[in-house]
Protein backbone atom coordinates (compact mmCIF):
# COMPACT_ATOMS: atom_id res chain seq x y z
CA UNK A 1 0.00 0.00 0.00
CA UNK A 2 1.46 3.35 -1.06
CA UNK A 3 1.12 6.42 1.09
CA UNK A 4 0.65 9.93 -0.27
CA UNK A 5 4.37 10.84 -0.15
CA UNK A 6 5.34 7.74 -2.12
CA UNK A 7 2.71 8.42 -4.80
CA UNK A 8 3.82 12.06 -5.20
CA UNK A 9 7.50 11.06 -5.29
CA UNK A 10 6.82 8.43 -7.92
CA UNK A 11 4.96 10.98 -10.05
CA UNK A 12 7.88 13.44 -9.83
CA UNK A 13 10.36 10.73 -10.84
CA UNK A 14 8.26 9.63 -13.83
CA UNK A 15 7.90 13.25 -15.00
CA UNK A 16 11.68 13.83 -14.68
CA UNK A 17 12.36 10.68 -16.73
CA UNK A 18 10.00 11.86 -19.49
CA UNK A 19 11.67 15.30 -19.52
CA UNK A 20 15.11 13.68 -19.82
CA UNK A 21 16.49 15.06 -16.55
CA UNK A 22 18.25 11.76 -15.80
CA UNK A 23 19.93 11.43 -19.21
CA UNK A 24 23.20 13.27 -18.55
CA UNK A 25 23.85 12.79 -14.85
CA UNK A 26 27.39 12.93 -13.53
CA UNK A 27 28.74 9.42 -12.97
CA UNK A 28 26.22 7.77 -15.29
CA UNK A 29 27.32 4.24 -16.10
CA UNK A 30 29.86 4.16 -13.26
CA UNK A 31 29.55 2.11 -10.08
CA UNK A 32 28.13 3.82 -7.04
CA UNK A 33 30.69 5.01 -4.48
CA UNK A 34 31.40 2.66 -1.58
CA UNK A 35 28.95 3.09 1.29
CA UNK A 36 30.86 4.29 4.36
CA UNK A 37 28.13 2.89 6.60
CA UNK A 38 28.05 -0.60 5.10
CA UNK A 39 29.55 -2.16 8.24
CA UNK A 40 26.91 -0.62 10.48
CA UNK A 41 23.65 -2.37 11.25
CA UNK A 42 20.94 -1.24 8.79
CA UNK A 43 18.90 0.44 11.54
CA UNK A 44 21.85 2.74 12.43
CA UNK A 45 22.89 3.77 8.90
CA UNK A 46 20.45 6.65 8.50
CA UNK A 47 21.38 8.11 11.90
CA UNK A 48 25.08 7.81 10.99
CA UNK A 49 24.54 9.62 7.68
CA UNK A 50 22.53 12.39 9.36
CA UNK A 51 25.23 12.94 12.00
CA UNK A 52 27.94 12.96 9.36
CA UNK A 53 26.12 15.40 7.09
CA UNK A 54 25.55 17.76 10.04
CA UNK A 55 29.29 17.88 10.76
CA UNK A 56 29.46 15.54 13.75
CA UNK A 57 32.80 13.76 14.03
CA UNK A 58 33.26 10.78 16.38
CA UNK A 59 35.74 11.42 19.19
CA UNK A 60 38.16 8.82 17.81
CA UNK A 61 38.35 10.64 14.48
CA UNK A 62 38.67 14.02 16.21
CA UNK A 63 41.63 12.66 18.22
CA UNK A 64 43.32 11.39 15.08
CA UNK A 65 42.74 14.72 13.32
CA UNK A 66 44.29 16.61 16.25
CA UNK A 67 47.34 14.33 16.18
CA UNK A 68 47.75 14.83 12.43
CA UNK A 69 47.46 18.63 12.84
CA UNK A 70 50.07 18.58 15.60
CA UNK A 71 52.47 16.58 13.43
CA UNK A 72 51.93 19.05 10.58
CA UNK A 73 52.63 21.98 12.92
CA UNK A 74 55.82 20.31 14.13
CA UNK A 75 57.09 20.07 10.58
CA UNK A 76 56.94 23.87 10.18
CA UNK A 77 57.91 24.94 13.68
CA UNK A 78 61.19 26.86 14.01
CA UNK A 79 61.55 27.28 17.79
CA UNK A 80 63.20 24.10 19.13
CA UNK A 81 61.93 24.59 22.68
CA UNK A 82 58.36 24.86 21.45
CA UNK A 83 58.87 21.85 19.17
CA UNK A 84 60.10 19.82 22.12
CA UNK A 85 57.01 20.81 24.18
CA UNK A 86 54.74 19.96 21.25
CA UNK A 87 56.45 16.58 20.81
CA UNK A 88 55.81 15.83 24.47
CA UNK A 89 52.17 16.89 24.04
CA UNK A 90 51.92 14.71 20.92
CA UNK A 91 53.31 11.70 22.77
CA UNK A 92 50.76 12.16 25.55
CA UNK A 93 47.92 12.42 23.00
CA UNK A 94 49.06 9.23 21.27
CA UNK A 95 49.47 7.37 24.57
CA UNK A 96 45.98 8.39 25.71
CA UNK A 97 44.44 7.43 22.38
CA UNK A 98 46.17 4.05 22.37
CA UNK A 99 45.18 3.44 25.97
CA UNK A 100 41.50 4.16 25.23
CA UNK A 101 41.62 1.88 22.21
CA UNK A 102 43.38 -0.89 24.07
CA UNK A 103 46.44 -0.70 21.85
CA UNK A 104 49.98 -1.09 23.12
CA UNK A 105 51.36 2.15 24.48
CA UNK A 106 54.82 1.88 22.98
CA UNK A 107 56.05 3.34 19.73
CA UNK A 108 57.01 1.00 16.93
CA UNK A 109 60.74 1.61 16.60
CA UNK A 110 60.77 0.65 12.94
CA UNK A 111 58.61 3.54 11.75
CA UNK A 112 59.62 6.93 10.42
CA UNK A 113 57.62 8.70 13.13
CA UNK A 114 59.63 6.98 15.89
CA UNK A 115 62.94 8.00 14.31
CA UNK A 116 61.78 11.59 13.88
CA UNK A 117 60.72 11.77 17.54
CA UNK A 118 64.02 10.27 18.73
CA UNK A 119 65.98 12.75 16.62
CA UNK A 120 63.99 15.72 17.92
CA UNK A 121 64.42 14.61 21.51
CA UNK A 122 68.16 14.08 20.97
CA UNK A 123 68.52 17.58 19.51
CA UNK A 124 66.55 19.09 22.39
CA UNK A 125 68.62 17.20 24.97
CA UNK A 126 71.85 18.40 23.36
CA UNK A 127 70.63 21.98 23.26
CA UNK A 128 68.83 22.24 26.62
CA UNK A 129 70.29 19.36 28.64
CA UNK A 130 68.40 16.46 30.14
CA UNK A 131 66.14 16.68 33.16
CA UNK A 132 67.12 13.20 34.37
CA UNK A 133 70.11 10.90 33.98
CA UNK A 134 69.81 7.43 32.47
CA UNK A 135 71.25 4.51 34.39
CA UNK A 136 74.05 3.13 32.23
Amino acid sequence: MFNFAQIVSEAHIKRAIKEGKFDNLEGKGKPLPKDEAENLPPELRMAYRMLKSSGYVPSEIAEENEIVRTIDLLAHMKDEQERYRQIQKLNVMILKMNERRGRPIHLDDSGEYYHRIVEKVRIAEERFGTTHKNNE
